[in-house]
C-alpha cells in the first residue's frame, strides 16, 4: 500500500477502537477534573482561536444565520501551491472577525456566541479533547471547577461524537483526495479546499465549486 492508503488503514482501525471507548469512564474523568464554563469567552478571541468547522456544521449555521458559505467559513493559510498556482488547503474555520493576528471568532459579539444553539461541536467540547482515546484538555479557567455527573455524561458523550466525527471526516478526506504538482504562486490563482466532500474551488472571493 502507499502512503495515503496506510493512512485511511490506521484512521479505520482507530475509527473501530474509538467506538469501544467507555462513555462511563469518560464521564468519570471528567467529574474527577471538574469543569465549569466562566463565560468569559476567552475560547472565542485572540491568536489560538481557530474552530475547524465541517461541511455539515456550516450548512447548519447557514441556515440559522441566512449567511453565505464563505461568511461562515474560510480555508486555513497552511497549504501548498499547484503548478498552475493554485493553493490548496485542508478543511475549513471559522471566519474571524478581521484579517488581524489575533482577531475573535465573527460570531462572538457583545459577549456572547451569536450562534450558540448551532455551534460547532469543537465548541461544545472545549477545552476538552481525545487523542488516540486519552482525554486532553486545553488550557480553560473553568477546568477544576465542579461538575454534576448528567453533565458530566453529557460532555462524554458529545466528546464520544465529535472523537468519531473528526476520525470519519479524515477518512472521507483521505478518500476523495486527488494529489497534485507542486509549483509556486501566481497572480489569480484559485484557493482548493480539501474535505470530505471532495475539492471546492474558491476563485475571486466566490465558492464557485
Amino acid at each position: 500500500m502507499n502512503d495515503l492508503q496506510d493512512r485511511i488503514a490506521d484512521l479505520k482501525q482507530a475509527l473501530l477502537a474509538a467506538k469501544e471507548l467507555s462513555l462511563t469512564k469518560l464521564a468519570a474523568r471528567i467529574q474527577e477534573l471538574g469543569f465549569r464554563c466562566q463565560k468569559c469567552g476567552e475560547c472565542c478571541q485572540g491568536e489560538d482561536n481557530s474552530v475547524v468547522v465541517f461541511p455539515e456544521e456550516i450548512r447548519r449555521i447557514r441556515t440559522a444565520t441566512g449567511l453565505l458559505w464563505l461568511e461562515v467559513a474560510g480555508p486555513p493559510e497552511e497549504g501548498e501551491w499547484d503548478k498552475d498556482g493554485c493553493f490548496h488547503t485542508l478543511e475549513w474555520r471559522l471566519v474571524k472577525k478581521g484579517a488581524f493576528k489575533g482577531a475573535s471568532c465573527r460570531f462572538y459579539q457583545n459577549g456572547r456566541c451569536t450562534i450558540y444553539s448551532c455551534r460547532p461541536i469543537l465548541c461544545r467540547t472545549y477545552p476538552f479533547y481525545l487523542d488516540n482515546g486519552e482525554l486532553m484538555h486545553s488550557e480553560c479557567r473553568g477546568l477544576g471547577c465542579k461538575i454534576e455527573s448528567e453533565e458530566a455524561d453529557e460532555l462524554a458523550e458529545q466528546l464520544l461524537k465529535r472523537h468519531l466525527l473528526e476520525i470519519q471526516e479524515a477518512i472521507l478526506l483521505l478518500e476523495r483526495y486527488r494529489d497534485f504538482e507542486r509549483g509556486e504562486a501566481k497572480e489569480g490563482g484559485e484557493c482548493i479546499v480539501h474535505d470530505s466532500e471532495g475539492e471546492h474551488r474558491i476563485s475571486q472571493g466566490k465558492l464557485v465549486g
